[in-house]
């Protein structure tokens, strides 16, 4: 039988047994106020991203509430706030618009089925410790992805905007289908549209330093700002209401159910799963890392810590929750977890609380929704993804590294142009065929001796001294197949111009690893070099690289030596230049 702690690895920890044990009532307070300044932001982009989704805007709701609860049992992060978010539900959209009608009822059963495949694979990867995936999708691939999905939402929202009825699934499609359709624009539905907002833009950037030059105290003055959203729908659903605007052809959201969130059964169709997982793992995968590049932001202000494996796992429940209680795929959201931050949130519990707050929502509130316009909804989402764009990352990539701007600009390019999944595609794609093709070019430098120091540096930067008798070669790259060719050529081409050469040395302080295609091209080398009278030696080689590499007959039939520092193998193989 196997020892507990064998078994106990394999189990998820349940933070909120740590947390829980240190609450007080000043935690309680902190944890109350964020709460109810996250619920008064949550419910119209609740309501806004289920729209966005293809979804009933009380799905938003139903989202809301459970995976918060999950969350707050398995997470690590203090503050994440987990819900609907603009991006995973652009990417639902995407992934289910092909299989019913949006609005449907299947429609609705594949976004829950959809939720169940993201909530096991990200669970089954944080049981099986394998966080450092996300790491595959760099940063810049993330950022042009982020910026395409926010402006093909805000683009997909203008006809919501302007009240026109037309289909385009790409950005161009959209904008050109707009363009054919100016003469048929609501001018009722624009003036609400563009009047929502003009008012939540000047809320975000305006309302807050205005009440306070008015006497009200930051933190309330911040509580109003926040809950800007929330007014432009009492404004709105009013007017509407008393105006009979309605009648004139503004478009509403109608009946919203009031209740508690269902119990649902996901759709248990094989067909179905087999053509939903791929887009189940890549919501997973740039859920996963939007959620952690988050939590890790705000959990370093406060000297705190995450565990990635653990949010696999959190997010993973908070899916599987939402999935069995009419929800849609969701994870940690960056504008409310930042607000939850601001506000003072101290643990998970203000989560519990928000999850409250959303669920009174659900029970009280959803009749007032009836004359909510939909060209409301839609400038709130515009508002929100309007920070998901940064054009100023091609400058900056442009600056600094071709290859990761040509990364970028791939994203933008493919997700403006074929949508969300293919455009993260080519992003990955072309990332990791840019870092295949720089690794497969390593720096190559020859080093020479400092003069009065145990330090060798770049012959081409440095004032260094050498020996024609032998060369010292730093490596400053991994050796693995697609690059051991070029060490290979470098050498040849040293050995072929120096005859007086007697000695290479290979500097390995940079070398990581050597795989077998290396180890056959280390082979070759020295065998090459024998043959023309010419002794190979290594120096500085990793305690890992050599624990392998003593597996092998290589260092058996290797000629020279394998020194400890490469002064010694120059003190060595040529003293008259120490």
């Amino acid at each position: 039988m196997k020892h507990p702690s064998a078994w106990r690895r394999w189990l998820p920890a349940v933070p909120l047994l740590s947390w829980g044990r240190e609450y007080d009532r000043q935690t309680w307070l902190h944890d109350g106020l964020a709460a109810l300044i996250v619920t008064l932001m949550l419910i119209p982009q609740s309501l806004a991203y289920a729209m966005l989704a293809g979804l009933p805007p009380e799905v938003g709701l139903y989202a809301s509430v459970a995976p918060l609860l999950a969350y707050a049992v398995f997470g690590s992060s203090r503050v994440l706030a987990v819900g609907p978010v603009a991006v995973v539900s652009l990417m639902t959209a995407a992934a289910i618009g092909e299989h019913a009608a949006p609005g449907s009822a299947n429609y609705w059963a594949a976004a829950t089925t959809l939720a169940l495949l993201s909530g096991l694979m990200l669970t089954l990867m944080g049981v099986l410790r394998l966080g450092f995936l996300a790491n595959f999708l760099s940063h810049p691939v993330i950022a042009g992805f982020m910026s395409a999905s926010g402006l093909l939402i805000a683009a997909g929202q203008l006809k919501t905007l302007l009240g026109v009825t037309m289909e385009g699934g790409t950005f161009l499609q959209t904008l050109s289908g707009l363009v054919g359709r100016w003469s048929q624009v609501h001018g009722l539905t624009l003036g609400v549209g563009l009047g929502s907002l003009v008012f939540l833009l000047w809320v975000r950037r305006g309302l807050k330093p205005a009440l306070i030059r008015w006497g009200l105290r930051p933190l309330a003055a911040d509580m109003l700002a926040k809950a800007g959203p929330v007014l432009a729908i009492a404004l709105t659903t009013g007017l509407t209401w008393a105006l009979d605007w309605q009648a004139q052809g503004v478009r509403i959201v109608g009946q919203v159910p009031q209740g508690l969130p269902p119990l649902t059964w996901p759709t248990w169709d094989p067909a179905l799963w087999r053509e939903l997982w791929p887009p189940a793992l890549l919501i997973s995968v740039v859920g996963f890392v939007e959620s952690v590049s988050v939590g890790q932001t705000l959990a370093a202000k406060r000297r705190q810590r995450i565990d990635p494996d653990q949010e696999l796992v959190a997010l993973g429940a908070s899916n599987l929750s939402a999935a069995f209680t009419g929800g849609y795929p969701v994870t940690g959201g960056f504008a409310r977890s930042v607000v939850n931050f601001d506000a003072g949130a101290r643990t998970p519990a203000a989560g519990v609380m928000t999850a409250g707050g959303i669920l009174l929502a659900s029970l009280l509130l959803t009749p007032a929704l009836y004359f909510l316009p939909q060209a409301t909804l839609a400038a709130t989402i515009v508002v929100a993804v309007l920070s998901l764009v940064d054009f100023s990352v091609l400058r900056r990539t442009w600056a600094y590294a071709k290859a990761d701007f040509l990364a970028v600009l791939a994203t933008l390019v493919g997700t403006l142009g074929w949508g969300v999944e293919p455009g993260l595609v080519v992003g990955v794609a072309v990332s990791l065929a840019l870092f295949l093709y720089r690794t497969s070019r390593p720096h190559i430098a020859e080093v020479g001796l400092v003069v009065g120091t145990e330090h060798f540096r770049n012959v081409l930067r440095h004032a260094v001294v050498v020996s024609p008798r032998l060369l010292s070669l730093r490596v400053d790259e991994s050796l693995y197949f697609a690059n051991s060719r070029a060490l290979e050529d470098r050498v040849n081409d040293a050995v072929a111009q120096r005859p007086a050469l007697v000695h290479v040395v290979l500097q390995c302080s940079a070398i990581n690893d050597i795989d077998a295609s290396a180890l056959e091209s280390l082979e070759a080398i020295d065998a090459r070099l024998r043959d023309a009278g010419v002794t190979l030696h290594l120096s500085e080689v990793k305690g890992p690289v050599m624990d392998r590499l003593r597996k092998t007959a290589f260092l058996k039939t290797l000629r020279g030596q394998v020194f400890l520092t490469h002064y010694k193998a120059v003190c060595t193989l040529a003293p008259e230049i120490v």
